[in-house]
């Protein structure tokens, strides 16, 4: 909803709160039933939800029979002014109408694409897939001290290659980062999880092993591997919705490029537009 028609509800909420005890609510509703009507034109209850599922959040804290008044007083307003306009819309409206239109419309066909049924096989190849039973995939824990410099950082190490410091203490004393709290301990992660020097630095040791000091852009740790394992496969039904919406999403793709192939698409040559025009609404002014 736009911001500027708001008041208007806020206003008719605030009339509503000092009307009596609604009549008792009907068992079922038709959303084409008529809850007014403008000189002729006809407001439904249709009209009144489509408003309601439009509202921010902030709007819930009304109970409904006060949203119910307060939206139908705003459709009766809005269209009061939209009966009293004389003139030709201007530029901006009409195209914000002709928007408005399309992706409304694209969102039907989008809705009945993605409540097609899915495939039992295709789930299942998407997940053999996605997930393989043997994926050959390490997965670590380490834990890591992360201080500024890399004098701090090499003490650390000294101290514990030398003096068999504690680690975890280290790290509750010494690591700005955190997971200091709990002893420095980044619990299981995989490659592309981490930024790639402290991820090289883990791969290069052995549980137990204790790194020199590396350089990421937070600073400089002090890692230690705790333990390795190999990437688990998660059980199908743990993961079923999640592969759901990709077939969707990938039926929806597939839909959209045939759409495409059997279309006549003209794109104008557009180099002489300077990009930023995007960011001038003064250019829909008229």
């Amino acid at each position: 909803m736009p911001a500027s028609l708001r008041p208007i509800l806020a206003a008719a909420f605030a009339a509503a709160m000092v009307m009596s005890s609604p009549a008792q609510a009907q068992d079922t509703a038709d959303p084409n039933e008529v809850v007014a009507t403008v000189n002729g034109t006809e407001i439904t209850l249709g009209h009144v939800i489509a408003v309601r599922a439009d509202l921010p959040r902030q709007y819930d804290q009304f109970p409904p029979a006060l949203l119910f008044q307060g939206i139908i007083d705003q459709l009766v307003q809005q269209t009061l002014l939209q009966q009293s306009f004389e003139g030709d819309l201007s530029l901006q409206s009409r195209i914000l109408l002709e928007n408005e239109e399309r992706a409304v419309t694209a969102g039907e066909v989008i809705a009945q694409v993605m409540e097609g049924g899915v495939d039992e096989a295709e789930l299942q190849a998407a997940y053999e897939e996605q997930y393989p039973d043997e994926t050959g995939e390490t997965e670590y824990r380490a834990s890591h001290i992360l201080v500024e410099t890399e004098e701090e950082a090499q003490a650390l190490v000294t101290k514990l290659e030398e003096e068999g410091a504690d680690f975890a203490a280290l790290a509750r004393e010494n690591s700005t980062g955190p997971s200091a709290d709990a002893g420095g301990d980044l619990g299981w992660f995989g490659e592309g999880d981490m930024v790639e020097p402290f991820f090289e630095a883990v791969a290069a040791l052995e549980p137990g092993g204790v790194s020199e000091p590396v350089e990421t852009q937070f600073g400089w740790h002090v890692i230690t591997l705790v333990e390795t394992r190999e990437k688990e496969r998660p059980a199908f039904d743990t993961v079923r919705n999640e592969l759901e919406n990709q077939v969707r999403e990938q039926m929806l793709t597939a839909h959209v490029e045939q759409l495409a192939e059997n279309a006549k698409i003209d794109r104008a040559d557009t180099s002489n537009i300077n990009p930023e025009a995007i960011n001038d609404p003064s250019l829909l002014e008229n």
